[in-house]
This record gives structure tokens, sequence and C-alpha cells, in this order.
């Protein structure tokens, strides 16, 4: 059974999708079975593998809310198995809301797929709604992508307290699985302040690879591209191979070898 977790950060603009789309183009390099959902009505996800946003379906909104089944929304990439998501799922929220069970209606269906893959990463919107909860409840685990910015911690405080509700109403299991400093850059006093401020205030934690600030990452959404297929050199290919190997060392694959073959 698959290990879900979701990516999110209410905040834009900090690296969620380029972190889910990459981590789970590694993890496959790695020997994983990954399935995506997009769950962003900007469909940057999909569109990040190289699958047509606009032509796509059915979505996960078409599954959703028009009962299509789960498992033909899955489209096979090179890359990971992915499940995408357009504009039309920007009104689902209002849609959901005179359901039964509107707040595990996700949960319920990667359910029927959880046992073809090993991880399910969830790119979640950059907002705390209703859709972002449908993802909460999903998750076994959450990753938060943070900016080394200014403001790095800003609204973090919201999201833990929604994650602290989540898990005393709605998930029990929920947790943290960890927290990505994206946009690093080692040369700066910023960075460095930074990250030793999340760091602290998130003792244990945050991941040990950093995510640089590398133009390769920025353009290889426009090639419906991972980086590690658009420039497997680069240091943002590079940094997030090792981001997997962390990963997997915190979630070994049942049944594999560190080659990745099965036993």
């Amino acid at each position: 059974m698959a290990k879900t977790i979701a990516f999110v950060n209410q905040k834009g603009g900090v690296g969620k999708t380029t972190s889910c789309v990459n981590l789970a183009a590694c993890l496959v390099r790695q020997g994983a079975r990954v399935l995506v959902v997009d769950f962003d009505p900007q469909g940057n996800a999909t569109s990040g593998f190289g699958v047509d946003k606009v032509a796509a379906f059915p979505t996960i909104y078409d599954v959703l809310i028009r009962g299509a089944s789960v498992e033909n929304a899955v489209v096979k990439t090179p890359y990971c198995d992915v499940i995408p998501a357009n504009k039309t799922l920007a009104g689902a929220s209002v849609e959901l809301i005179g359901l039964e069970r509107r707040e595990y209606l996700l949960k319920e269906t990667l359910a029927r797929v959880a046992g073809n893959y090993d991880f399910i990463l969830i790119d979640c919107p950059p907002s705390l709604e209703l859709l972002t909860l449908n993802c909460l409840c999903a998750a076994d685990t959450v990753m938060v992508p943070v900016q080394c910015e200014y403001y790095a911690l800003e609204g973090l405080s919201d999201l833990l307290s929604t994650i602290r509700l989540v898990k005393g109403r709605l998930n029990p299991a929920i947790d943290i699985e960890g927290l990505i400093l994206t946009m690093y850059d080692g040369r700066t006093n910023l960075s460095l302040q930074v990250a030793e401020q999340v760091k602290r205030h998130f003792p244990g934690k945050v991941f040990a690879t950093a995510i640089p600030r590398n133009v390769r990452l920025s353009e290889a959404p426009s090639h419906g591209k991972p980086v590690i297929a658009y420039d497997g050199g680069s240091r943002g290919a590079k940094a997030y191979t090792l981001l997997a190997e962390e990963f997997l060392a915190r979630n070994p694959i049942p049944g594999r070898t560190e080659e990745g073959e099965t036993l």
C-alpha cells in the first residue's frame, strides 16, 4: 500500500510544485513506483510532466465530481504516473460542500489505486481551503517546501495549526514528513540565516539536502520535463537526486534491495 505525501504551503512561489514533480521523477529513477496527483487548479504539475492540461480527460475533477474512473484518469508518462488537473478543479470546492464525507473524497478515491504504488505525491493548491483539506485527509504525511527568503516562516504557523486541527478531528495519523529548503544560496548570509531559523523551529524535520537556485529548474517545466530529464548534470537535478536518496533512507521500499531490485 502506497505512502501518501501532500506537498503543501499556502504561500505561492516557494517551490512546491517543482519539488513534487522533481522528487517524484528522481524516486522513479531509484526504483520506486510513484503516482503524482495534481490537485492544484493551475495544473502545473500536469504540464511539468509533459501532459496537456487543457486536453486532459478525465482529470481529478472528473473523478471526484462526475464519477469518472480513477484508473482511467491515470496518465503514464516517461517519468511517473500522473492524475492530471486543470482549471475545472477551481470550482470543485463549491461543489464538494454539499457532498457527504466531502473531506474524505480524495482519500477514498486514491485508496482504489494505492496498491499499485510505493508512493503517492499530491501537489496541493497554494491555499488552506476544502481542496487542501481533502489532501490533508488523504495524506499520511506532509512535505513543506520553504523558500530561503525573508518571511520564510510567515504563514507556517497557520499551516501547522491547520494540520493540528486535521490531526485532532479528521486524520489522526497525519504527521510532518519534513521541510525542504528551496531557492537556497549558500553564498548569502540570508540563506544561511533562514536555514538556521527553520532548523531551530523544526528540529529533526528539515531535510539535509537544500535545493539551490538553478536556471535549469526554472526552464525544465516549459519543456514538459523534470529537471533530471531536461539536464541531468545540473545542480538542480543533482540536488533532487540527493533529496530522493535522503527520502528513501527514511522511507525504504519494502521488499526491495538498495539497488532497487525486488527481493
